[in-house]
């Protein structure tokens, strides 16, 4: 029995979550298109909230809308015309500020830097799911990026319980220690190691092992970033969760922040690599 509530919250959550999101990578194609636009329209309505309780006002219509496009010109049509969507994004964010100006509302040049950033960071960034399923033996691909993300973050978190004493930036994330981050780095290329080496010895022989540990160091080093990311706009407004909306983990930025450098570093790394 687990004594702690919280505990076993945040385990029936990810009980829930982590085969949730597994099925809809599996599946790939419209399904997993369609459940990550609405998964990303709802972490960027949190960067929404997180401004909004600053005294903000972006446009969470652009926001919203802007992610799905993205997610829905990525599925479709990959890479191709996404100048266009990147320029009706800046005009229209323009526009809205210009029209907030003028209704006397404050700071609206700060929040079309905002609508802007918030699309570019969930829906560009949150985009390369597709990309990497996209990949040859791309199901592999997503399901090992994500893995060594989390791989890094709890081997960070138990090396640092244990050995940490020297913090890497306390002012954002008092918890986190170098002792971690590079027990960190240690697990998730290990891990991702071994999970390839698995893989090509009796799935995908044409998998090198050499592949998964290049891609586990590689993103264990620079995904931590992408939590400390998050943890620099809490702190900007005193907020312990980006929401509520996962219960016992917060909001859905704060599960995947670092997922969110991970896709597309992944992706490129891929296409070195081959």
């Amino acid at each position: 029995m687990i004594p702690d509530k919280s505990l076993r919250t945040r385990l029936i959550v990810a009980a829930i979550l982590i085969p949730l999101v597994s099925l809809f990578i599996f599946l790939g194609g419209g399904a997993f298109a369609l459940f990550l636009g609405v998964f990303l329209a709802l972490a960027v309505w949190e960067y929404w909230r997180m401004f909004r309780i600053g005294n903000y006002s972006p446009s969470l219509f652009l926001m919203v809308t802007g992610v799905l496009a993205a997610v829905a010109m990525r599925f479709f049509l990959g890479f191709e015309m996404m100048d266009l969507w990147l320029t009706m994004l800046v005009l229209l964010a323009m526009a809205f500020a210009v029209v907030q100006q003028t209704q006397s509302v404050p700071q609206a040049a700060f929040n079309f830097a905002i609508t802007v950033s918030g699309v570019l960071y969930v829906g560009w960034l949150g985009g390369y799911a597709l990309s990497l399923r996209n990949l040859p033996n791309g199901l592999f691909w997503t399901l090992l990026v994500i893995f060594a993300a989390a791989a890094s973050d709890a081997g960070a978190y138990f090396v640092g319980v244990r050995f940490g004493k020297h913090k890497i930036a306390p002012a954002l994330s008092p918890k986190k220690s170098w002792e971690g981050y590079l027990g960190g780095v240690a697990v998730a290329a290990v891990s991702t190691w071994l999970v390839t080496l698995i893989t090509a010895r009796f799935f995908l022989p044409e998998i090198l092992p050499l592949q998964g540990l290049v891609l586990g160091c590689a993103l264990a080093l620079l995904t931590p970033l992408g939590d400390l990311a998050e943890s620099m706009l809490k702190r900007l407004f005193n907020l312990k969760d980006a929401s509520h909306l996962l219960p016992g983990h917060g909001g859905i930025l704060d599960r995947i922040d670092s997922s969110l450098w991970a896709l597309p570093i992944g992706f490129y790394i891929l296409l070195f690599l081959h």
